[in-house]
């Protein structure tokens, strides 16, 4: 089940849309063959039979393969509208070689986008760091759907910008745009200057106050910004963000670096929790079907 990609050579490839539906298939191929099979994601354009409608627009062919009563569902019946919000801060471009977190977040994104198409639903793309920066409207046309492809491809092939993030204010600015009722989905790392923090719970919180949905991947490099695993030599850390720069070992401040980002990751999750916004941690050396999984997870419960 699991899909993986060299995210070194994602840059290279050139054609965002033609990996996306390649992991959307292997992905969709392995979820049927998986402890969850069975998991609706070809019936998008189907909804259970209820006793007493007319008969009219059930779908034979699928009673056929499942012994169960669906009725095709109409453009019309599609109500989900989803808004994904991409980062692309300069801490988002970490590590250097592969620009890792973004290329990971932007064909994350081309994945779910591909998947919202599947299933008829509206999509629209957001990239901001101090601001925002591309705002795309939030349609299902086949068009539309390349248009954004061609926005994440081009992400990829653009210089790290500089300057700081500004998560807080962008979601707050989003909050008060997004009109309807909608699924928000955020990669980032949220990573921000340090004095923000209460300002990114209190944006979060007002995303959940107009009624949206949210959910949240926590874009991070595991191994390097969690645990802080570096060969024990002299290093030169460059904040990305700032320009700040540090000559050290990492033994010198790997337990305390460790401890300060745990807090970091666990008051981000409790917040999180408490105004019932999915967060989900993901590794950008890991599948990306946690992802993929976490999107079909949410969609499942706006549809109950």
């Amino acid at each position: 089940m699991a899909q993986q990609v060299d995210l070194a050579t994602v840059r290279q490839f050139g054609n965002m849309e033609f990996l996306a539906r390649q992991l959307v298939e292997g992905f969709i191929t392995g979820l049927h063959k998986s402890p969850y099979h069975g998991f609706s994601v070809e019936f998008s354009e189907h909804r259970l039979y209820n006793s007493g409608e007319s008969t009219r627009h059930i779908d034979w062919k699928v009673f056929a393969r499942t012994d169960k009563l669906f009725v095709k569902r109409y453009e019309e019946e599609t109500n989900l509208r989803c808004h994904i919000l991409l980062d692309v801060s300069p801490s988002m471009y970490y590590p250097e070689a592969t620009n890792g977190k973004l290329t990971f977040s932007a064909l994350a994104a081309a994945a779910l986008t591909t998947m919202l198409q599947k299933q008829r639903d509206a999509v629209g793309l957001i990239t901001f760091a101090d601001k925002i920066l591309e705002q795309s409207p939030v349609k299902s046309t086949g068009s539309h759907v390349h248009t954004l492809m061609m926005t994440l491809q081009n992400l990829l092939n653009q210089p790290r910008p500089t300057g700081q993030t500004s998560v807080a204010k962008v979601l707050h600015q989003i909050a008060q745009q997004i009109p309807k009722r909608s699924l928000v989905i955020i990669f980032s790392d949220m990573f921000s200057r340090l004095e923000d923090s209460d300002a990114i719970f209190a944006a979060l919180q007002h995303l959940k106050h107009q009624n949206h949905e949210v959910l949240l991947f926590h874009v991070m490099d595991q191994k390097t910004e969690e645990a802080f695993e570096f060969s024990e030599r002299p290093y030169l850390f460059v904040d990305v963000e700032t320009g700040e720069e540090l000559k050290l070992q990492p033994s010198q401040v790997r337990e305390n670096y460790k401890a300060a980002m745990e807090t970091f990751k666990h008051g981000l999750e409790l917040k999180c929790h408490q105004y019932k916004i999915d967060f989900i941690p993901v590794d950008i050396n890991e599948p990306f079907d946690k992802v993929l999984y976490g999107y079909l997870v949410k969609r499942g419960k706006m549809r109950v």
